[in-house]
């Protein structure tokens, strides 16, 4: 176990407990976030130079699985705290080391270019309105994807596409919105946050898909889109992970209605349970597999090439599919014990329900790998 694992192993008895607490407050708690903070678990992606731990990616998915069978919620916020680290790689060492830097801060972003920067000298001025801030509330900066405007009109990249970048803002220059009351991954606190002609210094932004990383780690040559899908897989198999457990632990006290035996000595429960054990793990190993040729890739030439980048996206996809079916069929095995809101496996499958929503695991991804594997032409911009 890597040093990363078991420190986020470490804070599974303090997590884990507080679960309903996290999912009442709609929110993570600050001293959770902190804890995660001073482990190190959003600093997973961050450059050494400007004080991150530039950890190789399988390690990165292996603590949030961690984080993630404690909580599902707390693993989502590590992965957004992470993959938003990545963005660090693309700014200057001076810029991005306080705002990334620091053991104690919390950066957190959303990727989609929901608002619009006007070009104003050395500086944009930025409005805009996101969905999906989770973590948001713990955050000493905030990030937004943004529309370049020029001339009246928003700019347009070579290929025709929208020209966006990452605008970072202060924490007291954004304005958070409570609007998370939703059915799963409820502690993530992803509301809206909202800024209104915030002047920043155009050093403060950065594009992933346009700019070159400053940084020169094999890390920054992983695929940012791949990392973010992955992550999201991460969380779901650490929840699939515990349901699991969780099932186990119920079935040997759980004697069905009108049974003599309790769940666990019944054949079709014993059956079912081996099968989503395979399932969860044969998918967890087509991850790691293709992780790691990804990154033997990265490190050898400094590039991963389309048919590695495919891969990652096929199987990340494949694992939160896989790791929501697990979830779901153990919530079934348990029964009517399952519905009740005493049961940790009702909320391990709202949870997953919800998780497996996000568009980089969508079932509409593997149209995207699928034209790959087909020999077809494949934009290649969000693998």
């Amino acid at each position: 176990m890597t040093d990363i694992v078991a420190a986020a192993e470490a804070l599974r008895p303090l997590i884990g407990p507080r679960a309903a607490e996290i999912e009442q407050a709609r929110r993570l708690p600050a001293d959770i976030a902190a804890a995660l903070a001073r482990a190190g678990l959003f600093r997973m992606a961050t450059p050494t130079e400007i004080g991150g731990l530039e950890l190789p990616p399988a390690e990165i998915f292996r603590a949030i699985e961690a984080v993630s069978e404690a909580d599902a919620s707390a693993g989502w916020c590590v992965m957004i705290g992470t993959t938003s680290g990545m963005t660090s790689a693309w700014l200057p060492a001076d810029i991005a080391r306080p705002i990334f830097g620091p053991p104690d801060v919390v950066t957190c972003g959303v990727f989609a270019p929901m608002g619009r920067a006007f070009e104003d000298g050395d500086d944009y001025v930025v409005s805009g309105k996101w969905q999906w801030a989770s973590g948001s509330a713990n955050c000493d900066w905030l990030m937004g994807g943004c529309a370049i405007v020029a001339d009246g009109a928003p700019k347009k990249l070579a290929n025709g596409a929208l020209d966006s970048r990452m605008m970072i803002f202060p924490r007291d220059k954004v304005e958070l919105i409570d609007s998370w009351n939703v059915s799963g991954l409820c502690g993530t606190g992803s509301g809206e946050m909202q800024v209104r002609d915030v002047r920043i210094r155009k050093a403060h932004s950065a594009s992933i898909v346009v700019d070159r990383p400053h940084a020169q780690g094999a890390l920054y040559a992983f695929p940012v889109f791949g990392l973010l899908a992955l992550g999201v897989a991460s969380v779901l198999m650490g929840n699939a992970r515990a349901a699991v457990d969780e099932l186990v632990e119920l079935a040997g006290g759980k004697k069905p209605q009108g049974s003599s035996r309790v769940l666990a000595e019944r054949a079709t429960a014993q059956a079912a349970l081996a099968e989503n054990i395979a399932r969860l793990r044969a998918a967890r190993a087509y991850m790691f597999e293709a992780v790691d040729d990804a990154w033997d890739k990265a490190r050898a030439t400094g590039e991963v090439a389309l048919a590695e980048r495919a891969a990652l996206r096929n199987a990340a996809t494949h694992a939160a599919r896989t790791a929501l079916g697990v979830t779901r069929d153990m919530y079934e095995l348990g029964g009517g014990s399952s519905v009740f809101l005493s049961s940790p496996l009702q909320r391990r499958m709202r949870d997953a329900s919800v998780g497996a929503q996000h568009m980089m695991v969508a079932p509409q991804t593997n149209e995207l790998t699928g034209r790959y594997f087909m020999g077809l032409p494949t934009d290649a911009s969000f693998l």
